[in-house]
């Protein structure tokens, strides 16, 4: 009954914000909706739906900011996730995070989150359109296992990661981070995803100085990259990757490594003294496309993704 209440709502939903119930077109619900598995329809759907083409979802751009939380806070309310606001006020103008909680019944939360705002005027597919859209698939997943679940998920969702805020204590990841130390929440770790889609099976990798060397020169795999404290959460996620056998999962807990992997928020919770944990495709060490108006959706491969995600899921019911 719960699965087929979902499912039902996600339709309606979908018809809304596609336009389709006013203009009389049919609509088909995304196949396998109730699936365990990670699907690239949903991924692509998702997707289409943060990129906007008529605004970009910068710090300038503080309608189309809210546009894509509010379009994240009501998806995830459709997956049964409850969400709030976490609202704050940067040189006179109001920036919220997404936050939003699967009850497990359990003593300790895990956190997963990705940013959903984008440098400059970009579409910002893989950076990180995949990254929101690999957590929101994550949601939906989990919440359909539940059950199996052995820590309360906290999905986090931040604005203001991009410049010019990255590296200063307005980052939606900071606050995010500062308000769970503040509240004394017991949290197994935190992964975060940023940049997740772009692929490549030629030798076009790089790396910062010195680890040429040890690691592929391909860019057909995904990076798990922590802290020392974090070594755990990294050679757990390329274990249930393992598993799959599909993706090869390369980790990376050099603290130097770590530091040069600056693009993204996760370090902020390092701050706080949490094990933390970035799922990404290395970015620009990879993506060509990155920061670029040829970061589009159609540069992503979406089976990979799927693939990360189903690591995850797999990662996260067994901790």
């Amino acid at each position: 009954m719960r699965t087929s209440l979902i499912i039902k709502r996600y339709c309606t939903f979908l018809l809304i914000i596609l336009g389709l119930t006013s203009s009389g077109m049919s609509f088909a619900a995304p196949a396998n909706f109730s699936s365990k598995q990670a699907q690239t329809e949903h991924l692509e759907l998702f997707i289409k739906q943060i990129i906007s083409v008529d605004e970009y979802r910068n710090f300038k751009n503080t309608s189309e900011l809210n546009r894509v939380s509010a379009w994240l806070k009501e998806q995830m309310r459709l997956l049964g996730i409850p969400c709030q606001f976490q609202n704050y006020i940067v040189n006179s103008l109001s920036y919220r995070n997404v936050v939003c909680q699967l009850n497990a019944k359990a003593k300790t939360k895990l956190v997963i989150g990705a940013h959903y705002d984008v440098f400059s005027d970009l579409y910002g597919a893989d950076n990180n359109a995949s990254g929101v859209a690999g957590v929101l698939e994550t949601a939906r997943l989990l919440a359909l296992q539940k059950s199996k679940l052995k820590h309360n998920i906290e999905f986090a969702f931040y604005t203001l990661e991009e410049p010019p805020y990255f590296k200063t204590e307005h980052m939606g990841s900071y606050l995010h981070a500062k308000a769970l130390k503040a509240q004394k929440q017991k949290v197994k770790g935190v992964i975060i995803l940023d940049s997740i889609g772009y692929y490549d099976e030629n030798l076009v990798q790089t790396y910062p100085t010195g680890l040429k060397w040890i690691y592929p020169r391909h860019g057909n795999f995904i990076a798990a990259i922590g802290h020392l404290a974090s070594a755990g959460l990294t050679g757990d996620y390329c274990t249930s990757m393992q598993r799959f056998k599909r993706l090869d999962c390369q980790r990376f807990i050099s603290p130097a490594f770590a530091q040069d992997m600056n693009f993204s928020g996760y370090l902020n919770y390092a701050k706080f003294n949490y094990s933390t944990m970035l799922i990404t495709d290395t970015a620009h060490y990879r993506n060509p496309y990155y920061n670029t108006e040829q970061d589009t959706l159609d540069k992503l491969d979406l089976t990979k993704m799927a693939q990360v995600v189903n690591g995850l899921v797999d990662m996260v019911i067994r901790l």
